[in-house]
């Protein structure tokens, strides 16, 4: 009997490594193939590592990345850079932030040749006022302030047109405690521009009254500060492009101000704001507003553009069909057609995916364990949603698929590409059945004859 159940080279428990094959134990205490290196950071700067995985924590796989990372910083320097430019500019990550921090790992760490081709990333990876100042943050737990670094950073300030360097420090004037402020004194960029000279000294010293006249957005701004009838803060609004974050806060509980904003606003601050329009009774059904909000959201061109990601979109339709928000107080009346629009613009984000025309088997856990944890740190986005959103994905783009369950078993769950993501949600979590079986979709696969090209395993 002892010689029967424990040695064999035609099965293998999963929880023992395969004879001759170059398996290791994962953090499930099975054993599986490892990645390499470059995978683990490819996987990073798509998926990030907020909120950890079922098996690992937060903490923890962010730093197995990070000693990932850095190994392929020291393997090749320059191609970390070209990888993570790519991925940043090219909308592909739900978040910037692992490519800002990876960038940041590469000026600090890499050779001289690396540490000067990321610095000259910087301005492709770092587009926002938000991205520099994370970047400032990040930079510091690998490097001190020399003198390419200032050099780099003050040629990002250079680098905006007057327009756009007006907008960022004024919608994001600080971040993870630095301040533009902080980086004009670390770096000191010099200029004989006027206009530009004037912004910077707006950054360091604020508005003077000599400054009157020179730049329509920063004395916008500044009278933002002092008005008190709506009619003129929205004016304000309407003529100068004004956005949320460049107005008092007090001037946020106005649907007025808000239908104001809503005329020029950026679709990415639509999406966020969308559950603030609702609680202070913009998004009303037969609005004016609710009409803009939906016919923004129909449009795939300007969905295209934004570099919306559909995982920003999932998780806008998480949170604003639940009717309150993850942080804050209050609540809202949801407005249906935004949902469905929401919905909706879910599938469009994806239209630039192209078929594979290959013969697929989509094999979705549905074991109670996919009900719990975040997926990238979006509150309410479980493991069973973003299964049942990427899997109509690829059924509404692929033309040979099959959908299917398991846990300790596997059947066909019954879903059509034509159906709501939320019913396909609840259908998951309505098919739990026993225990996680990884390995049931090919071994079916194999047993029933079905000619498959690849399995993709949720």
């Amino acid at each position: 009997m002892y010689l029967r159940q424990s040695f064999g080279t035609k099965v293998t428990p999963q929880s023992e490594a395969i004879l001759g094959k170059p398996q290791v134990q994962n953090n499930a205490n099975g054993y599986g193939f490892a990645v390499d290196d470059w995978v683990r950071l490819h996987r990073f700067l798509i998926l990030g590592s907020e909120g950890g995985t079922y098996y690992q924590t937060e903490q923890k796989l962010t730093r197995e990345n990070a000693e990932a990372s850095l190994r392929c910083v020291k393997q090749d320097g320059q191609r970390v850079v070209h990888l993570v430019t790519d991925i940043s500019t090219s909308g592909r990550a739900h978040k910037n932030d692992p490519a800002i921090f990876i960038l940041a790992m590469a000026c600090g760490t890499g050779n001289s040749e690396t540490r000067k081709y990321a610095l000259n990333a910087l301005p492709s990876v770092c587009r926002t006022g938000t991205h520099i100042l994370h970047f400032a943050e990040y930079v510091q737990q690998f490097r001190g302030w020399g003198r390419g670094l200032r050099r780099a950073i003050g040629d990002w300030y250079q680098s905006r047109s007057i327009e756009q360097l007006s907008y960022q420090i004024a919608k994001y004037p600080s971040r993870d405690k630095w301040s533009h402020s902080d980086l004009l004194r670390l770096s000191h960029p010099r200029t004989t521009n006027v206009s530009r000279n004037l912004v910077y000294k707006y950054i360091v010293d604020g508005w003077q009254e000599n400054m009157a006249g020179q730049n329509n957005l920063l004395e916008a701004i500044e009278a933002a500060k002092t008005v008190t009838e709506t009619e003129k803060i929205t004016s304000l609004i309407r003529e100068d492009h004004l956005e949320r974050e460049m107005i008092p806060n007090q001037w946020l509980t106005k649907p007025a101000v808000w239908e104001a904003l809503l005329e020029h606003m950026p679709m990415t601050a639509m999406i966020r704001n969308l559950g603030n329009m609702s609680k202070v009774g913009l998004l009303v059904p037969l609005s004016e507003a609710e009409r803009l909000v939906v016919q923004r959201l129909s449009n795939k061109e300007r969905l295209f553009q934004a570099k919306i990601h559909p995982i920003a979109l999932l998780a806008a339709l998480t949170t604003y069909a639940q009717g309150h928000g993850v942080v804050g107080k209050g609540n809202w009346d949801v407005a249906t057609r935004v949902v469905d629009a929401l919905n909706d613009a879910f599938y469009l984000s994806f239209g630039n995916v192209q078929a594979t025309n290959k013969r697929l088997i989509l094999a979705i856990d549905v074991s109670d364990s996919m009900t719990a944890g975040q997926v990238s740190g979006v509150a309410g986005l479980t493991p069973n949603k973003a299964a049942a959103a990427m899997s109509l994905v690829t059924a509404n783009v692929e033309p040979n698929y099959a959908i299917m369950g398991f846990s300790d078993e596997f059947r066909d769950l019954g879903i059509s590409p034509k159906q709501r993501l939320d019913d396909v949600s609840k259908r998951l979590h309505d098919s739990s059945f026993g225990q996680t079986d990884c390995a049931l979709p090919m071994l079916w696969a194999g047993m029933k004859g079905i000619k498959a090209d690849a399995f993709i395993v949720y």
